[in-house]
Parts: C-alpha cells; sequence; structure tokens
C-alpha cells in the first residue's frame, strides 16, 4: 500500500495531512489512518512555504520510495563493504611496539576506554576514508576489519587528551621510529603551513592571519620537521597570528633535548624561515644552516655579483637543454640580531650559492607581466588603492587620501624584477659543501611540501568541524601520524 496526501476544506480552509493506506484484514479491503497532520494551506503560507501543496507531495514520494526499498528482501541490514587497505600501517604500527608506551597513561588517568585502540583505529580511519569524526565514528570504524570498542563520546575525550599532549606523543613515536627505523638528523628540514577555519569569530587558538592559501578566516599554523630521509619526527602548533620563525627554533629544541640528540644538524628551510635569529640560534646550538634567500633584498654590490655572467657553469639535460646555472663565492657577512634586549651586529662565514633557472624565470616573468596588466588597467579606471592587491607594488600613489588615488606606473620597479627574475639565493654556514650538494639538499625541501600536500588533500585535514583547541589538536596529530 502507499502513502497520500489528503486535503479537507473547511470553514474556507485548506488543510492537509499525510495519510497512510494499508490493508485491512478484517474489512477485507483497503483502510487509511493519518501518519502526520499539516496544518492550513493558509497558515503554512503565512510562515514562508510558498506552495505547501507541491512541497509535501515530494515528501509522500520520498515516504514511498523509501517503503520501495524497505520492502527488498537483503540477506542481511549489514554492509558487506569493508576496509581492508589500513594493513601496510597497522604493519607499519605494531612493529614500532607503541601500546606498551601507550598503555603507561592508563595507570595515571582513569581512561574507560582502550588508548591505543582509540589511536590505531584513528589512523586507520584516517588512512582509508578520511571524514568527519562523526562519519568517522558512525561509516567508517564499523566497517574496519577490526572492531572499535568505544562511544563517540569517548572518542571525542580520547581526541581532546591526545590534544593536549601530543608532543608528549610525537615524542614516543620518533624515539621509536629512531630505535626501530633509524634517524637521519645530520640534516633536518622545516618549514610552516597553516589550516583556515570557515568562521567567523576568532579565539585563543585560531586567529586571523596570513593564509598560504589567502583565506580571511582564522587560521592555525603547523611547522613541520623532517630529517635527512625526510621522515616527520617533530610538529609544533601554533595560533594563526603569530609568526612562524621562532617555531623553527622551538621545534628544534625539543626534538634535542626530549631525544638526547648531541650531533651537529643542518636546519634546511626557505626564505620565509630565514632570519638573522634563525641563524644566530643554528650557530649557538653547534648546528649549521641552508635557508634561501631573496635576492630583491640583497644590497646593490651583491646584486650586481649575482647578475655578473662571469664564473657562471651551466647544467644541462642529454639533449643539451640547459636546466640550470650557478656559481658560489665564500665570504663574510654581517647579521643584526637581538641579545639581551639590545641589537647587536655579528660577523658570520658563509657561501652562498647563486643558481638562474630559465623555467623559474619564465614563469616569473609571466607572473610579473599580468599583475604589470591589472595595474594598468586599474590605473585607467582611476580603482581605489585597496583594489591594487598585489599589482600596486609596480604603482606609485602621489595621493594617499583620497577615495581615488592617482597613481602612474613605477617602470622601476617592473624592471628591477623583471631583471631578477629566475634567480635564487642559498646560504650556507657549510663551505665545505660543494655546489652540487648544497643544491640536491635544498631542493629535497620538496619532500615537506609533499607532506603538507599529503595533509591537505589525501587526508582531508580540513574542513575540521571540531571546536575546542584540544581535539582540533588532536585531529592534527593523527594526521600527523598518519603521515608517518
Amino acid at each position: 500500500m502507499a502513502y497520500f496526501l489528503k486535503k479537507t476544506t473547511l470553514k474556507g480552509r485548506t488543510y492537509l495531512a499525510i495519510y497512510d493506506s494499508f490493508y485491512n484484514q478484517e474489512k477485507k479491503g483497503a483502510a487509511h489512518k493519518c501518519y502526520k497532520s499539516l496544518g492550513s494551506v493558509e497558515t503554512l503560507k503565512k510562515n514562508g512555504m510558498e506552495d505547501p501543496i507541491s512541497f509535501y507531495q515530494q515528501e509522500v514520494a520520498l515516504l514511498n520510495q523509501q517503503r520501495k526499498e524497505e520492502g527488498v528482501r537483503k540477506i542481511s541490514d549489514i554492509s558487506p563493504t569493508l576496509y581492508l587497505g589500513y594493513f601496510p600501517l597497522k604493519a607499519i604500527l605494531e612493529k614500532l611496539k607503541i601500546q606498551k608506551y601507550v598503555n603507561y597513561f592508563h595507570l595515571t588517568y582513569d581512561f574507560q576506554f582502550d588508548l591505543y585502540e582509540l589511536i590505531s583505529t584513528l589512523v586507520y580511519a584516517r588512512g582509508v576514508c578520511p571524514c568527519s569524526k562523526n562519519r568517522t565514528f558512525h561509516d567508517v570504524l564499523p566497517n574496519l576489519y577490526h572492531s572499535s570498542h568505544y562511544s563517540y563520546d569517548q572518542l571525542l575525550d580520547g581526541l581532546a587528551f591526545l590534544g593536549e599532549n601530543y608532543e608528549k606523543f610525537i615524542e614516543i613515536f620518533t624515539v621509536q621510529t629512531a630505535a626501530v627505523y633509524g634517524l637521519d638528523t645530520s640534516n633536518s628540514y622545516f618549514d610552516c603551513t597553516n589550516f583556515y577555519f570557515e568562521i567567523d569569530r576568532e579565539d585563543d587558538f585560531r586567529k586571523k592571519g596570513p593564509s598560504k592559501e589567502n583565506k580571511k578566516e582564522p587560521i592555525i599554523g603547523l611547522g613541520l620537521l623532517l630529517d635527512r630521509n625526510q621522515i616527520p619526527v617533530g610538529m609544533k602548533m601554533y595560533p594563526g597570528n603569530e609568526s612562524e620563525k621562532p617555531i623553527l627554533r622551538d621545534v628544534i629544541d625539543g626534538l634535542k633535548n626530549r631525544n638526547n640528540i648531541m650531533g651537529k644538524t643542518i636546519h634546511v628551510a626557505d626564505k620565509g624561515l630565514n632570519c638573522a635569529q634563525n641563524i644566530a640560534f643554528s650557530k649557538q646550538n653547534g648546528d649549521g644552516y641552508l635557508f634561501s634567500k631573496s635576492v630583491k633584498t640583497l644590497p646593490s654590490t651583491e646584486k650586481t655579483w649575482v647578475l655578473l655572467e662571469q664564473d657562471y657553469k651551466d647544467v644541462k639535460d642529454k639533449s643539451g637543454k640547459l636546466l640550470y646555472r650557478y656559481k658560489s663565492c665564500i665570504d663574510t657577512f654581517p647579521y643584526s640580531i637581538e641579545y639581551n634586549g639590545k641589537k647587536q651586529t655579528i660577523m658570520l662565514t658563509e657561501k652562498r650559492l647563486v643558481t638562474y633557472n630559465p623555467s623559474l624565470a619564465a614563469k616569473k616573468r609571466y607572473e610579473i607581466n599580468r599583475l604589470v596588466e591589472k595595474a594598468k588597467a586599474l590605473t585607467l579606471s582611476q580603482a581605489k588603492r585597496n583594489d591594487f592587491g598585489e599589482a600596486g607594488k609596480y604603482v606609485d600613489f602621489t595621493d594617499k587620501t583620497g577615495n581615488k588615488a592617482k597613481t602612474r606606473i613605477n617602470q622601476a620597479a617592473i624592471d628591477k624584477d623583471l631583471e631578477l627574475a629566475g634567480y635564487n639565493l642559498l646560504v650556507t654556514s657549510e663551505t665545505q659543501m660543494t655546489d652540487q650538494d648544497i643544491y640536491c639538499t635544498y631542493h629535497n625541501l620538496w619532500r615537506i611540501e609533499e607532506s603538507f600536500k599529503i595533509m591537505k588533500s589525501d587526508l582531508d585535514a580540513r574542513p575540521v568541524f571540531l571546536q575546542k583547541e584540544n581535539t582540533i589538536k588532536g585531529h592534527f596529530w593523527i594526521c600527523y601520524l598518519t603521515v608517518l
């Protein structure tokens, strides 16, 4: 039998109700009973429903479709689908022998669930079908080959505990990774990214700052440290409005202190983390550094050296196509640092390697010309200053107070950027390294970018549907652990 929409007219008003028709054994025929009373069409329209009759006819159709599907005979209501793709992750986790260390937390905390089971199953679920924690609990965990034995509330409580203590758990995994697989911290690669949240209001953790994806929403920052073989060995989360530069020092300090690492480590990072304080930190700790540096910010004498054709060596592929050019020098360079609250200038001996990549140069020139065209178009239309965005660096604003700024194209700035397109400078304390070693070591940074890409795409680290700081940290620690 079926549902149908019944319309009744009473005192000039039309009343709607959904009725269910069924076979009556006593009457030996069809009978009807009210399934849901809906009220009058006039009242429904007054409350904002444009066409109540059409709307509820669709609901009736949906009810009939559901009844039809329920009538199909099934072997079982339990889905036959099982997620099996996490077995490689399970094998690695078991080889690390983490469980006994996680179980120590049960001695001081009164958990009503198995913490190791929670960690492992959340990692497996994140690996095979990343989704919200609610969907993970209701749709993914039941379909793992190994069942889980905790409630949704316990999942959230456990996640908050992991987030509150994520640095302790990273330490456990780093120690065991070193014991089982070995770690090489003679080089350490570091970079930062951030994740935005689709919320309007900031809180103590999610703050508005410069987003990697040019979003205006509040963000959190995440710094990731890899060893020489690009194995994750450290992570730090911080509010989105804080600078990422001190995070390098925090993560490396924590790694060395907690894991008793005494040897020299060369810190490798891009120009976003290149600052005098980080360089001084590396030297003070007996470590080294290899950073990229913006060619645009160099003094005029160093820019002249960069642009001189003299001493460049070419690297070509088998067909003779130029891949890149390079040259290097060793000299003493000044750095201004803050020590005991005072500015001081120190002199450091560095090796500097400059490279020119024709493919990068073509890409940069295209981007520059695109911004120039935008600047010219906005100048002709007398656009507001705020409308120029990044293209504003190629414009001189002569009226900074009016709604429509008087502008002219800054050709000198355009020529300067076009001239330096394709050049990149690497600076390192390791003067004994060969030019090729410096180049290859720095370009291994793509592996850390790959780790961020895996987090953001394959593991769907965002959107994050959690609201509390510790559960958010717990979520990102699970993503870190899955990458590891």
